[in-house]
């Protein structure tokens, strides 16, 4: 009997350190604490206006509306060495004029991304990879005539891709990066202005009678030497401006001769939401060849400096 009751004591002894295993095991486990993400996140969406109205105006005058939407998204990644930076603007205007159909004012698709190593965490150098691409959404016309679009979605379109060393602030408001070696990749999806050789791809090939031979690439590639600059600062309280400048030159088409692309934008902000934007586009690129109209018709000429002035008041969300 004594065995007995020793074997129900170790049976019941037995059970109840298992069902305390098995409750603890059904506890749920503690949560760690979050981390801090390494991804830092900025998105920005504008829209900005500007009217003009006439109503018996005896100085005379054109009605006319204009809106241009703004979007920038920010995706920055840093652990210690390791920086990747990634940037999508994109923006849309249109302008109306009293008897004058609509008509775009802006169109731009722009996406970067920069990889980069230091060695140390004291040091602003980073060895980098970068990759940018630029194209527009829809065509664009040479006023008044809107019978044949001289660009489009991917006509031209733009792609960088290449190694340097990059400086970049502790407060990445200022950037200064170099490539020795930048690939650039020309895309001219329309067929037409590729046989007509815009934007500097070949043109096609013709006999002598003007009939069609072979069609153009679409496609010019280059490698050249890549130079790129980024300032921003903020010169009064609700007043700051940001600078980019883009260099670029071919090693193997005339090298020395520069594609530049400069943009300044100088923002005052009235309030959390209303802003009014000045901005100032210049580009120069020898491959893109100016139309003029000479007697009613459109003839191409050489390259030019291009010239674009933006002045609008509207509404910035920024999240």
């Amino acid at each position: 009997m004594k065995q007995l009751h020793a074997v129900i004591l170790f049976l019941l002894i037995t059970v109840n350190v298992f069902s305390q295993k098995i409750i603890t095991t059904l506890q749920p486990l503690p949560q760690p604490s979050d981390s801090v993400s390494r991804w830092e996140k900025k998105n920005s969406i504008g829209f900005f206006i500007s009217e003009i109205l006439f109503v018996n105006w005896n100085a005379g005058g054109t009605s006319s509306i204009s809106g241009l939407m703004k979007t920038k998204f920010n995706r920055n990644y840093t652990n210690e060495n390791v920086r990747w930076a990634n940037e999508l603007i994109m923006r849309y205007g249109l302008n109306k004029q009293d008897g004058i159909e609509l008509r775009k004012t802006e169109d731009a698709f722009q996406f970067s991304s920069t990889f980069g190593y230091r060695e140390n965490e004291k040091s602003n150098w980073y060895h980098s990879a970068k990759f940018n691409f630029n194209t527009q959404f829809t065509e664009g016309y040479a006023y008044p005539n809107k019978e044949v679009s001289v660009s489009g979605p991917f006509a031209p379109a733009y792609s960088f891709l290449g190694v340097g060393a990059e400086y970049a602030s502790e407060k990445k408001d200022r950037l200064f990066y170099f490539s020795p070696f930048t690939s650039k990749v020309t895309y001219v999806a329309n067929q037409r202005l590729a046989d007509k050789g815009s934007f500097g791809v070949p043109k096609a090939i013709y006999d002598e009678e003007g009939n069609l031979v072979r069609h153009s690439k679409k496609i010019k590639s280059e490698l050249g030497t890549l130079i790129t600059a980024y300032y921003k600062k903020k010169i009064a309280k609700n007043i700051s401006f940001e600078n980019r400048l883009s260099l670029y030159s071919d090693y193997i088409n005339n090298y020395g001769n520069v594609d530049i692309d400069y943009d300044l934008v100088l923002d005052l902000v009235v309030n959390q939401y209303v802003k009014t934007n000045i901005g100032v586009h210049v580009v120069y690129d020898d491959d893109i060849k100016a139309k003029e109209e000479i007697d009613g018709k459109q003839v191409t000429v050489g390259p030019k400096m291009q010239l674009k002035q933006v002045l609008g008041v509207g509404l910035t969300y920024t999240f």
